[in-house]
This record gives C-alpha cells, structure tokens and sequence, in this order.
C-alpha cells in the first residue's frame, strides 16, 4: 500500500470535516502525489479553453484557492475552486460533513462556509499555470444575492480561467429558486451588463451550475436563457436532495447527497440536457465519477469534461491516475481518438 493510501485511510478514521482540514494542510507542504505526463487522447477543450486532461476537480475540496497548484500537480486536468462568496462566512454549525462508507457517499450542508473574496482573489492572484476555475456564490444573508455574484465576478475578473455561477446548492435557503426562468433571466442579465463593463482582455468562460433535481421542462428553460444570455456551458450538477436506497448509518442527515449514487441520475440529467442543448454550449459531467468507466460514461453522455470530489474521500489520490489510465483505455477500445470524438456518441 502506498504513502498516501496509508494516508487516506488514516484520515477516514477522523471526522470528516477534520480530515479535509489535515488533507489540506499535507498538500500545502508539498506532500501530494505528482502526476508528470497525460496521456494525449485525453486532452480536451472546455469552451475555447485547452484541458491537458478532461478530469477535473470539482468545486468543495478547495473553497479557498489555497491547493489548487498541488492539485493540478497530482494529475487534474483543470481545478474548481470555491464556491466563494463576497463577505467571508461560517456556514452551518457542525456537524455538518457525513461520511456515508457502505454507500460510497457523501452528505453535506456546509452552507458555502468561506473565507470571502478578498482573501480567495489574493490567493488565485498568485496562479502562474493551469487551468482553475472560480465558483462564485452569494451569501446567506444578503439582500441582493445577484448583485453578490456581480460582486464577485468583479473582484476575480483576470484571474480564473473560467467562471461557475453556483445556484444550485441546497444548502443556501432559497438559492435553487434562482433556477426559475424569470429570477434566472434576471441574474444572467445583471451578470451580462456587468461583463460587458469590464476590460476585454479578462473575458473568460462562464458556467452555470445546476441541481440534478430538475424537470424537463425546466431543463429546456434552463438551456435556452443560458444561451440567450450568452453563458458557455453547464456543469450537471450540484448534489440531489433526493434520498436513494442508502443503507449507511448517516443515510437520513439533511443536507445534499453526493458520490456513487448520484451517478446514475445525473447522468441521465446530463443526457436530456446534452439533448436539449444540441451542441450549443459546453456540458462537464459532475457526480458520482469515481471510476475510467464512469466518466467514460459521462463523456459519451455529452460531457467534454468530468469532475469528481467525494470519490476522493473514499479512494485517495491515487484515484486520479486509476481514472485517467482506464479512461484512455476505454477511448481507444472503442476506436476514438480523442475525448472530442467520444462527446454525446451514445
């Protein structure tokens, strides 16, 4: 077994949120893995930007930019750090994070508990390669929420590779409202209006992510304002607030239910939307990933990417090599070439 195996099961021994804290702390001292070359079938491009892999990190690991250069080194094609809101806050009270290990999940209701903008910016600010992306979010207690998202777009323009408009935690009272149609068409203007007042030079991609707890007309809604309004892709999704047949012992904690049992039905969200966007916009495929055959799956859904994070808890860093090496695997049994040719080829 190696190092960081021995490390990862150690760490499942604390409590959770304990754990993560730790996991940080080794990666700020240079104790992560290091992952020195891609395999090229697995270079990818998220809307105009070069992926030297398609696996990413999904947002929750990092929420403040502090590990994002270790993370890339262990072997991530692109990270997402965040979610970020404008004043810093504590979230919920702990507990708060749930280990669900006979399931392979996770349960959260951290409620976007950050540092706040100024320190998250400070720390991206010193990003020299790789690609990272910037979760923004608002706060619990604002008055305008949008104008917390303008807030934070503002503060970060130059410096994320892209951005992920977060309105699909449901760990915020009210966010996932703002997936309605007229409180959407709201928010992607003001977001717009704000975009176009900022320098050029600093334009990026933006994101829009969104709970896998959606109908299908809201699906089709969701899609058309999103382009509409310009936005480049959608990362499918967030956590689900449904409750599968669980059998672990945390299995009824409140909160959003992430890891092996959301696979299946994000994937099939992800699905109707690479459908009803028909190519227009950027998908990236988020939750449950934990295997090569599992964002195999997801690509050949639609998704130009994947991202993972509660695999991790489970599986270590290791896992990301393990992925990548059966993901190329797969590609080339079915005779693509490249991650590109393998997206929505259902």
């Amino acid at each position: 077994m190696s190092l960081h195996a021995l490390a990862t099961k150690a760490l499942r021994g604390l409590d959770p949120e304990d754990a993560h804290g730790l996991a940080l702390d080794a990666l700020k001292l240079g104790l992560g893995p290091v992952e020195r070359r891609d395999d090229p079938i697995l270079a990818s491009m998220l809307a105009g930007v070069d992926l030297p892999n398609a696996v990413g990190l999904a947002p929750g690991f990092d929420k403040n930019a502090e590990v994002f250069a270790p993370m890339l080194k262990a072997g991530f094609g692109f990270v997402e750090c965040g979610t970020v809101t404008p004043k810093p806050q504590v979230g919920n009270p702990r507990p708060r994070l749930f280990r669900l290990t006979e399931d392979r999940a996770v349960i959260n209701r951290m409620g976007f508990n950050n540092a706040g903008l100024d320190a998250f910016a400070r720390r991206l600010g010193g990003r020299r390669t790789g690609v990272v992306g910037a979760n923004i979010g608002a706060n619990k207690d604002s008055e305008d929420r949008i104008e917390d998202y303008v807030t934070c777009l503002r503060g970060l323009w130059g410096l994320a590779s892209y951005f992920t408009i977060n309105i699909s935690s449901p760990n915020t009272p009210g966010l996932r409202a703002l997936q309605t149609k007229s409180a959407l068409e709201e928010l992607l203007g003001r977001i717009g209006e704000a975009c176009a007042s900022l320098p050029s030079s600093g334009r990026v991609p933006l994101f829009l992510k969104v709970a896998p707890d959606l109908e299908t007309s809201d699906i089709e809604t969701i899609v058309e304002t999103s382009i509409a309004h310009g936005l480049a892709g959608i990362m499918v999704s967030n956590t689900t607030v449904s409750r599968p047949k669980l059998v672990s012992t945390f299995r009824n904690e409140t909160g959003g239910l992430s890891g092996a049992p959301l696979m299946e039905p994000s994937t099939r969200v992800l699905s109707q939307f690479a459908q009803s966007a028909n190519g227009r916009l950027a998908l990236i495929g988020v939750g449950g990933v934990a295997s090569g055959d599992d964002a195999y799956a997801k690509i050949r859904a639609g998704a130009c990417a994947v991202q993972l994070y509660s695999a991790l808890v489970f599986e270590g860093p290791g896992l990301i090599a393990r992925i990548k090496h059966d993901l190329a695997k797969r590609l080339r049994a079915d005779g693509f070439a490249s991650i590109s040719a393998a997206v929505g080829a259902q």
